[in-house]
């Protein structure tokens, strides 16, 4: 077998984020994917040009996005000798696609890939309920007149009510935030924690703007130049202002809008490649993406939803040999400010540690001057699919941007999971 090669990062691109029903609200999951791609083609060379794979998908989409990453690729005027293969892991769906390109790329079977991902909540599919998706199945079918009535009878307005999208897991009921709720009363996180760490990724992300790091990074899209989640001007009087989103009758709700992240818009992507490529491109290696790791837990029997992250985190560390202070960078994608302050206190837990990880001692503290310095999806917004590449192109140019170090990704997803990376910085 021949010897595995490394994962070279050459560069992200994304287009801005936007809350839902603002810059994007004409746009589809397609055209914000191709714009990504083709920013990235014209970044890199890449017009025309064959790449290996694009792999990525997206969580919320119309039966018309059933190939969205082979059609973005042909839009974004990639070769038509490019594949595309659509992929959905919730919110982990880009990170997971780096994972996988990233393996085929070590392996040999490809020498570059793009990881991708594109949500809108805007341009969400409105259906309609069973009974009247079955009548138009029905009627679709029908033949003659008789068998066309027929399709209808016993017909009542009451079935074209629409069916809202909905964030509700199927095996709970339970929203993502009302999930988060349970897992902040279990691990007794405070309303003001949740929102000073919320305050620290807009104050961050603000300061990141202002140093120009995102000029590089980002593609114009739709006349939106910029995330416009970011408040450079907020504050904790104006967070604890806010009422709770998800409890509002127990009188205990600590997660706001303030400190939630929004229903959000966009799309991002990451070019991966073997050194060889790059090489003969005439591309940097950012950094490298060394380890990865996919768990789940019983969010359904008690587990907290969002706290899988920490079993892959626990796993991925076993592996690489390395200790959670092992890190000069930690980007913990923040769905809920209570969702990353839950993993922390749990990886200090000496229990949980022991009874979930099946360590004989706690992971430990980070550094939190390390945690997320750029901002992150409380202050960046999250269209789920995309976090993951936002995350992982950010983390690569932080650290090739010191010129040293590692980065430890986590992404928590739906259903119980998440997904985590380690990333180092090229030699």
């Amino acid at each position: 077998m021949a010897e595995l090669r490394k994962i070279a990062i050459v560069g992200s691109a994304r287009i801005p984020f936007a809350r839902a029903y603002t810059g994007y609200a004409d746009q589809s999951n397609l055209t914000m994917l191709a714009t990504v791609l083709g920013g990235l083609a014209d970044k890199y060379g890449l017009k025309g040009q064959s790449v290996g794979e694009i792999m990525g998908g997206a969580v919320i989409s119309h039966s018309r996005d059933f190939n969205v990453a082979r059609e973005a690729a042909l839009d974004a005027g990639l070769s038509p000798r490019t594949p595309g293969t659509n992929l959905q892991i919730a919110c982990g769906t880009s990170l997971q696609a780096a994972l996988n390109l990233g393996a085929k790329i070590a392996t040999g079977e490809i020498d570059s890939g793009i990881a991708c991902g594109t949500d809108t909540v805007s341009d969400s599919p409105i259906v309609f309920g069973t009974k009247f998706q079955h009548r138009l199945s029905d009627l679709n079918r029908a033949r003659t007149p008789q068998e066309k009535l027929a399709a209808f009878s016993g017909f009542s307005f009451g079935e074209l009510t629409p069916v809202a999208p909905s964030t509700q897991e199927p095996r709970t009921g339970l929203s993502m935030g009302e999930h988060c709720e349970l897992m902040a009363r279990q691990w007794g996180i405070s309303r003001q924690a949740q929102d000073e760490l919320a305050l620290a990724s807009h104050l961050n992300a603000a300061r990141a703007y202002d140093a120009g790091f995102h000029d590089d990074l980002i593609v114009p899209c739709a006349g939106v130049l910029k995330d416009n989640n970011v408040r450079s001007d907020t504050s904790l009087d104006k967070m604890a202002a806010m009422k709770p989103a998800f409890d509002k009758t127990s009188g205990q709700g600590t997660l706001t809008a303030a400190n939630s992240t929004p229903l959000t818009d966009g799309a991002a992507g990451v070019l991966l490649a073997s050194e060889d490529w790059a090489k003969a491109h005439g591309l940097p290696v950012l950094a490298y993406l060394t380890y990865g790791q996919v768990a789940a837990n019983d969010f359904a029997h008690g587990d907290g939803l969002l706290m899988a992250p920490t079993i892959a985190i626990s796993q991925m560390l076993a592996r690489a040999g390395l200790t959670l202070q092992d890190f000069d960078l930690y980007e913990i994608h923040e769905a809920f400010a209570a969702q990353v302050l839950s993993t922390l206190k749990a990886l200090e837990d000496t229990e949980y540690c022991k009874t979930v990880l099946g360590r004989d001692a706690p992971l430990g503290s980070i550094d939190r001057a390390k945690l997320n310095p750029k901002g992150s999806s409380l202050a960046y917004g999250h269209p789920f699919a995309a976090t993951g590449a936002r995350i992982l192109g950010l983390a690569a140019k932080q650290l090739a941007t010191v010129g040293k170090g590692r980065a430890l990704i986590s992404v928590c997803t739906a259903g119980g999971q998440g997904v985590t990376a380690i990333v180092e910085r090229a030699a």
